[in-house]
């Protein structure tokens, strides 16, 4: 599912610890890496320049990693990062892109120019967000929020082939039903037969990975992020549908960019890499 995956470098700690987190687990040991680096200058002195240290700092990357060098496609390409990278998404077809975020919000990421929400609003690939400042761990509990939406069915499909043959994670099934009260509770029986997590739970089992099932009400951005928090989340994974026509995919999508959506709210305030899922064909 995930066979090519795209790290767009910065030099950010954080992003790069998620990156070799991610590699560690045994679903993506086949994937083919492209690691790349976007460069700026104004002579051919300085682009020369420029790509001599970003092809140091990748093989450096490559040395944290602890992976052979010909397992990477090293990239170096000078431009505007933003456009630059979903640009080389689409060369490398690349299932999932990485990025670091500053995890800006609302007006902030388009006054700043914001690079990851750029690419976030305009690609239809999935998306791996890595806060500056979060603390990275090892992946061993993973969220999934989950609705009727076949982008949330999308997300679960994602989570359930990360953790195949992954023994040491827990699969965190999440439903917040915003027509309940948010201090609503249930048994660990009820939460199982929830008609949205039921069929989740009958997958998880067939494959044999751990889980855990959450339902409860309320607002459902601000309860998948309280309940990510609450439960010491690694990795939050969360359906984001592509919502606008065809005609109107290279224009900005106002409401992300204006912090009304679901998914940035997520991505703005969760303490924890969220992993954005989207795919072309939904």
């Amino acid at each position: 599912m995930l066979k090519k995956i795209l790290y767009a470098d910065s030099g950010a700690d954080n992003a790069q610890d998620m990156l070799k987190r991610l590699i560690e687990l045994p679903a993506l040991k086949d994937s083919e890496l492209s690691i790349l680096r976007v460069v700026s200058s104004t002579t051919k002195e300085e682009e020369e320049e420029s790509t001599q240290q970003a092809e140091a700092k990748i093989k450096e990357l490559i040395t944290k990693l602890g992976i052979r060098a010909n397992k990477v496609t090293s990239i170096v390409r000078e431009g505007e990062p933003k456009t630059t990278v979903l640009k080389v998404a689409e060369e490398t077809n690349a299932d999932l892109i990485i990025m670091g975020s500053r995890g800006l919000g609302k007006l902030q990421s388009i006054l700043s120019n914001s690079v990851s929400q750029y690419v976030f609003q305009l690609t239809d690939r999935p998306m791996l967000l890595v806060k500056d400042d979060i603390y990275v761990k090892r992946i061993k509990r993973v969220m999934v929020a989950l609705d009727k939406s076949p982008a949330a069915q999308y997300a679960l499909d994602l989570a359930l082939f990360l953790l195949q043959g992954y023994q040491d994670a827990e699969l965190f099934l999440t439903r917040v039903n915003p027509d309940l009260k948010a201090d609503i509770s249930f048994s660990k029986q009820e939460m199982e037969e929830n008609p949205i997590l039921a069929p989740a739970v009958a997958k998880a089992k067939r494959m044999g990975i751990n889980y855990r099932c959450l339902v409860t009400g309320g607002k459902p951005a601000q309860q998948i992020r309280n309940l990510a928090e609450d439960n010491n989340i690694d990795l939050l994974i969360l359906g984001s549908p592509e919502r606008r026509p065809s005609i109107a995919k290279s224009l900005p999508d106002l409401d992300r960019l204006l912090g009304s959506s679901l998914s940035d709210y997520i991505r703005v305030k969760a303490e924890c890499p969220v992993l954005l899922a989207r795919n072309e064909e939904i």
